[in-house]
């Protein structure tokens, strides 16, 4: 009951006004080509890719420029097989591009206050290590960043090419801070994703409604969550930005479905969440080293690798502890079909904090309201990762046994990228509610123990980890923190059609 009741006023802002209206399934049909590539695609054939933060130093040149970018952005109907291009805006990209000020009024708080607002600080627990202060880029004491170039290539050199032309074709917007560069971690025995910590990843994404992917229903989740102008999980519009009809001289805005005499500036749209993370590798096999020590001080590797599952939730190969609760099953790598209600209500299998349950309760945030209603709700609170690691990984083999013998120190971690509709409802809630939320699931001073704040709110520390056993559960104490944030920014991706209206706007008088 707790998650439906932080979801009620959400629900109810995103109810509110012109936005209250109720579609038809048939207008669920996505318009592919209008739609950016990225918010549907995570080109996982395009190893190659980075990020290029950019500032407006003339509006006017500035959208000019966007007119020629909306020419070769790649478009969601498109597989690219060589290069691909997707761009986004902060609030205050949008502000400098010219947007007036009734239509930037539209779009949601969280976007327009951004990430390292008060409130958005309380929220997502950007204190003490992970001050904005000390961010690398995104922070008050960086510049701005405006504008989000995302590139793609098949390889390095292809991607060194296309990112260097479309830097020479800057008008209007320089690049600030360096290149946010990217590597594919994989297992090169069996090709699987990782991390840097050595666990398979991208596993439990959810496959959009309307795509032509089959999946299970419980993993199938409507496609209004992550794209603006389509129904949601309440089957309805998500709140969007609009713009005032006479402001869209040309025509290029489809009109508000509502009937309410404006244009839709974000159909087709998504809210990108963008966190650089990093990975103290060394740190955190350090301490499920120190953490299973036998009475004389002896290490025990198989107890490292089975303390660092219960805190993710999977084995190293994916495979989930709710179903290979007491050693890995690499046959179970891809698992993602499985529940908690019935197989392991009181997580004796699957710890209650386990990453994975935290960030994807599935049908077990409230045993009262049965699995499907606690499905339904899970759903409205989804995010789409697409974000990529970056920095070189600890040992090239990527296997658990070599990672906790490297020379762990460097720079590493995953530039975290997700999408979805409503910031506060989803990317937002889950960070609160579920990933540092020292009570979440009846515990009591754990958070998340891969990513949570071990200080909430800076009033009381949350540094345990609960494994429910019989007879009695054990709690492993005083966990340092492995991932720190050192960049970050909300950004607005348009549709193509949208990006064409930034670029017609004229200066404001």
């Amino acid at each position: 009951m707790v998650a439906e009741a932080l979801a009620k006023p959400l629900r109810r802002r995103m109810l509110s006004g012109r936005q209250r209206v109720r579609m038809e399934s048939t207008m669920s049909d996505l318009e592919l080509k209008d739609i950016q590539g990225l918010v549907v695609r995570g080109y996982g054939s395009l190893e190659a890719a980075c990020y290029i933060p950019l500032q407006i130093q003339d509006g006017e040149a500035a959208r000019h420029w966007l007119v020629t970018l909306a020419d070769q952005i790649t478009n969601a109907d498109t597989r690219p097989t060589h290069t691909a291009l997707n761009v986004a805006f902060t609030h205050a990209g949008l502000v400098d591009l010219g947007l007036d000020a009734e239509t930037l009024a539209s779009f949601p708080n969280e976007f327009s206050e951004g990430m390292t607002s008060e409130r958005s600080r309380l929220v997502l627990g950007d204190h003490g290590e992970n001050a904005p202060e000390k961010w690398v880029w995104g922070g008050p004491n960086t510049p701005p960043v405006q504008i989000l170039l995302i590139c793609f290539a098949v390889d390095e050199p292809t991607l060194e090419t296309f990112s260097g032309s479309l830097s020479r074709g800057f008008s209007g917007v320089a690049q600030i801070g360096e290149t946010l560069t990217t590597i594919l971690l994989r297992d090169p025995q069996t090709g699987y994703s990782k991390e840097h910590f050595g666990f398979r990843d991208a596993i439990s994404e959810p496959l959009i409604e309307g795509l032509g992917k089959s999946g299970p229903p419980a993993t199938t989740v409507k496609a209004g969550e992550f794209i603006l102008g389509y129904p949601n999980e309440y089957d309805l519009l998500t709140e969007r930005p609009t713009v005032r009809v006479e402001r869209d001289s040309q025509g290029l805005l489809p009109d508000d479905p509502s009937e309410s005499g404006v244009r839709d500036l974000g159909r087709n749209g998504s809210y990108l969440v963008f966190r650089q993370l990093h990975q103290d590798v060394g740190r955190f096999w350090q301490f499920q080293d120190d953490a299973t020590k036998d009475a004389v001080g002896n290490s025990d590797p198989e107890a490292q690798v089975r303390l660092a599952a219960k805190m993710v939730g999977r084995w190293p190969s994916g495979a989930p502890l709710v179903r290979a609760a007491d050693q890995d099953n690499p046959e179970l790598g891809q698992e993602n079909d499985f529940g908690y209600h019935d197989t392991d209500p009181l997580g004796r299998r699957c710890p209650l904090g386990a990453h994975i349950r935290r960030t994807n309760p599935r049908d077990s945030l409230d045993p009262n309201l049965g699995p499907q209603k606690t499905l339904a709700i899970n759903k409205r609170h989804r995010i789409l990762r697409r974000g990529r690691p970056y920095g070189d990984p600890v040992s090239a083999s990527m296997q658990i046994e070599d990672i906790m013998s490297a020379d762990r120190s460097g720079d590493r971690g995953l530039h975290f990228i997700c999408f979805n509709a409503n910031i506060g409802r989803q990317f937002e809630f889950v960070q609160q509610t579920w990933i540092n939320n020292p009570k979440f699931a009846g515990l009591y001073e754990d958070t998340d123990p891969l990513i949570g704040d071990r200080d909430p709110r800076g009033i009381m520390h949350a540094n345990v980890f609960t494994e429910q056993a019989m007879p009695a559960r054990r709690r492993v104490t005083d966990l340092p923190q492995y991932v720190f944030v050192r960049g970050g920014a909300y950004f607005f991706m348009p549709g193509i059609r949208t990006l064409r209206y930034l670029g017609s706007l004229k200066a404001l008088p």
